[in-house]
């Protein structure tokens, strides 16, 4: 009897300085390690202060070696703007899907003339993986705080991975200042009971 492979989940989760990239990778490896998942960890934060890249990988599993995830493995790239997809596409396995929130933030090299934004991004993306569109900087507004956004897209995420709403909003509960918490929890059901483009 062929053995069972065992479970593993890669997600690349990707944006620029100050979305709240590092809270979000947070809630996710708690919401792992509270139902016993093994879970890891990296971070590279570039420019981050200075609106640059910021990327983190979880790894989560029975067992997890390494924190890093090589190119072409990622089972899920969640993006927190429509360049940072295009630039970690690299990193997605074949048939994995690139949650994006579609927002354009122009990095230094653009907003200096030494570059132009890409056209297209989103049909780009499109054209090489599964992508899920959502506009969650709106969703954001009507919640009446734009830092909701990363907890917005967790809850997009959510969706299609096999955690319990519950779990997810006790992560939340530990991650995140008491006085957000129950904004964070409405963001995070707004994120994952929200139509997709």
């Amino acid at each position: 009897m062929k053995k069972p492979t065992p479970i593993m989940n890669n997600i690349i989760i990707c944006g620029v300085g100050g979305q709240g990239i590092i809270l979000a990778s947070n809630v996710l490896c708690t919401v792992a390690a509270l139902e016993g998942m093994d879970v890891k960890k990296s971070e590279v934060h570039g420019m981050a202060q200075r609106g640059g890249t910021v990327i983190t990988h979880v790894r989560y599993g029975e067992q997890v070696f390494s924190p890093l995830i090589e190119e072409g493995t990622a089972d899920f790239i969640l993006a927190f703007e429509k360049l940072e997809a295009l630039r970690y596409l690299p990193y997605l396995k074949k048939h994995g899907k690139v949650i994006v929130n579609d927002r354009e933030i122009r990095p230094m090299s653009v907003l200096v003339g030494a570059a132009v934004y890409p056209a297209d991004i989103l049909k780009k993306v499109a054209d090489r993986a599964r992508v899920c569109s959502i506009k969650a900087d709106a969703i954001a507004r009507d919640l009446g705080n734009f830092k909701t956004v990363n907890i917005i897209l967790l809850g997009v995420l959510a969706k299609f991975l096999p955690f319990n709403p519950t779990v997810w909003h006790k992560a939340i509960s530990t991650r995140v200042k008491k006085k957000f918490v129950d904004l964070n929890k409405k963001a995070f059901t707004q994120g994952y009971n929200s139509p997709l483009e």
